[in-house]
């Protein structure tokens, strides 16, 4: 259970993160629909004096799922308690949470696709009619003392909205999937960092990062970072066009995008396995890497980007791909 705080100045790599976060819907970047709703919603609540309707946050890791549940808070003006699905493990735990919430609270659960069935299960009546139920007891002699909670707000994040259960998904009144961003709006995103950092940046050197930064707020201000530390290391402090391209060079981060691991990826798909059909376990194998990081973490940009295909019988690398490795051509039999 943690509370996020901004640090005015002289932040750390980790504060630094959470300077460069937006504190006001109007200072959050692109998901233009997102934010539209989301006003509304608080517009009303803010106008009723009720807790906001429980939310439900879809998208890819650093699309701002994070920074949207603290900008709720914000602009309600009430507390908030976080804390990770995989980390609730005890019952205990969650009724711990929930009786130390007050009114119009919000509750930011991360990765809430990965909350155990015991969890799940004190939740659906406090999200309902915000109640908590506690057996106390065993066997026979065994009750069930119910706990009268104040109204709070749930803001579930999720990368995998398939695997939460239909009870708990029903039950979140809102429900938002964010997109991967433009590349105007990642420059953007890049400029505005680079003046939270206090680093001079030429608009040729943002747009340079923001096209190779995946569509995704989190790795552009990563890589704002790592052009910054080449900046004042090896030139004058100034992040120009130049210098951009020699970190980004530095970094083996390619006009695509891609990196390192993602081109091996690809090479080992063709190199390995002609090209293709293989399954994700031995991909993962060959690669020495999990079965999970390769599906939620290396897969959707490639998939995205169309360099490969997912299909019945395993991963295919696409003639895309291949041309971005400077593969030859996949045989004909390939084709059909």
């Amino acid at each position: 259970m943690t509370e996020i705080f901004v640090a005015p100045v002289a932040p750390g790599e980790e504060e630094l993160e959470q300077t460069l976060r937006p504190r006001r819907l109007d200072e959050f970047v692109g998901q233009e629909r997102v934010k539209e709703q989301l006003a509304i919603a608080l517009d009303a609540t803010r106008a009723r004096g009720e807790a906001l309707d429980h939310v439900l946050l879809v998208g890819p890791p650093g699309l701002g799922k994070t920074s949207l549940a603290y900008i709720v808070r914000e602009e309600l003006g009430v507390g908030i308690r976080s804390v990770a699905g995989p980390a609730l493990e005890r019952k205990g735990d969650m009724a711990a949470i929930l009786t130390a919430m007050e009114e119009r609270d919000v509750l930011f659960i991360d990765e809430i696709h990965r909350l155990n069935r015991a969890i799940e299960e004190i939740l659906y009546p406090a999200l309902e009619d915000f109640r908590l139920d506690i057996i106390v007891g065993q066997g026979p002699a065994a009750r069930t003392l119910t706990l009268d909670l104040p109204p709070f707000t749930l803001i579930g994040a999720t990368t995998r909205t398939g695997l939460l259960t239909t009870p708990l998904r029903d039950r979140f009144g809102m429900t938002f999937r964010l997109e991967y961003y433009d590349p105007p709006e990642l420059a953007q995103i890049v400029r505005r960092s680079a003046g939270i950092m206090g680093v001079e940046i030429a608009d040729e050197a943002a747009v340079e990062i923001s096209g190779r930064s995946r569509g995704t707020p989190r790795i552009a201000n990563r890589i704002l970072r790592r052009v910054r530390d080449v900046a004042e290391v090896r030139h004058a402090g100034a992040i120009t066009n130049d210098v951009a391209r020699e970190a980004l060079h530095l970094m083996e981060i390619d006009e695509a995008g891609l990196e390192r691991t993602d081109r091996e990826l690809l090479r080992a798909v063709v190199e390995r396995f002609s090209g293709g059909p293989v399954g994700l376990s031995t991909l993962a194998v060959a690669l020495g890497e999990e079965p999970d990081t390769i599906e939620d973490v290396y897969e959707p940009y490639l998939l995205q980007l169309g360099f490969l295909q997912r299909t019945p019988r395993g991963r295919i690398v696409t003639k895309l791909g291949r041309a971005h490795i400077g593969a030859t051509a996949e045989p004909e039999a390939k084709l059909f």
